[in-house]
């Protein structure tokens, strides 16, 4: 559905405008968001994504969250870069379910060259199965974001997690402008950006703003924003931090799509521990991506069949692949008329 940009498109909030929009009153804003949804989205319709770790553990970074930090005793074990072959296979068998995009994970701090091409083999693989591709392999330089452009990488997944203000209480090992700059380099070479950040690591609904409100003032903003809800990992140093109330993820992710109207906003990790009711007003309120199969990286993601009997439940279909392909419904199996 291609709509042009409209007065609604801005890049210019105030963090109090933003702070505003997550206090109003809770029905004032689903209909706010789901009223601007609509403009630019199927709102039956959502992304289906895979998410594959491709090299796991071992990342020099000390991301409190994360079970994969070498600095951390979490139980995962460091697993080396996968071949090509080994990748292939799960997008294809993501592809058979459903996935339109197929989204690779490493854990580097800044991937090698050498890394790098094996990556290139993968993204050229997965886009040659018609597959929309990401990757997320730590810090990039502009050289090697232009190398993954042309390679056909149609998107660059780095999340600046939180605020700026309350991010040297998550990470040290990297700075905030270290972030921004990788997503200028990924810009810049023409490769879509998927950026969103992490709710409940312990900030504030201030810091929640200001964490939005730098997303939509990016010169252009992501293509793709990803809400994860803290996914708590013995071992790691945020675990038992304590957790977000359902309605303020739910606040956020319609807050996301006000201020991003054509971005596809993902409902990310953490969705094992939602209820179906949480995650329905999450759809409500714009979110239109999940991702889909029973692992995230290292982390439980809800099974396939449970997300099918929920799209069911709620009359949501999975995004088609083309046009041609509109006319059909993945989650119920029914052939389905596109709403006009």
């Amino acid at each position: 559905m291609a709509v042009s940009e409209g007065a609604d498109i801005r890049h210019d909030w105030r963090h109090s405008e933003v702070e505003e929009l997550l206090g109003q009153a809770f029905n004032d804003l689903l209909f706010q968001a789901q009223e601007i949804h609509r403009r630019y989205f199927d709102p039956n319709e959502v992304q289906v994504c895979t998410l594959q770790s491709i090299k796991t553990g071992s990342c020099p970074e000390d991301c409190k969250y994360c079970p994969q930090s070498i600095r951390y005793h979490a139980g995962v074990e460091p697993e080396a870069l996968m071949n090509v072959e080994t990748v292939l296979a799960a997008a294809q068998k993501a592809r058979a379910a459903g996935a339109t995009r197929f989204c690779m994970g490493a854990a580097w701090r800044r991937p090698k060259d050498r890394d790098l091409t094996r990556v290139i083999e993968m993204v050229r693989a997965i886009k040659a199965l018609g597959m929309e591709t990401c990757a997320t392999l730590g810090m990039l330089t502009a050289a090697q974001a232009q190398r993954l452009q042309t390679a056909g990488l149609d998107y660059y997944n780095h999340n600046i997690d939180t605020s700026p203000e309350y991010y040297p209480n998550v990470i040290t090992t990297r700075t905030y402008r270290d972030r921004l700059e990788t997503l200028a380099h990924v810009r810049a070479a023409g490769i879509k950006l998927c950026c969103g950040g992490i709710i409940g690591l312990g900030e504030t609904r201030a810091d929640r703003a200001g964490m939005l409100c730098t997303l939509a003032n990016l010169p252009e903003h992501p293509q793709s924003v990803p809400i994860n809800q803290l996914i708590q990992v013995p071992g790691t140093p945020l675990y038992d931090t304590p957790a977000v109330e359902p309605f303020e993820m739910v606040r956020v992710i319609a807050v996301s799509r006000i201020l991003m109207p054509k971005a596809w906003i993902r409902l990310s990790a953490g969705r094992c521990e939602m209820s179906d009711e949480t995650q329905a007003l999450c759809f409500l309120a714009g979110a239109n991506s999940i991702f889909y199969g029973e692992r995230l990286l290292t982390t439980d993601n809800p099974e396939e069949q449970h997300d099918r009997v929920l799209f069911a439940k709620l009359g949501l279909r999975f995004q088609a692949r083309s046009e041609s392909d509109r006319s059909v419904c993945g989650a119920a199996g029914k052939r389905i008329r596109r709403p006009i």
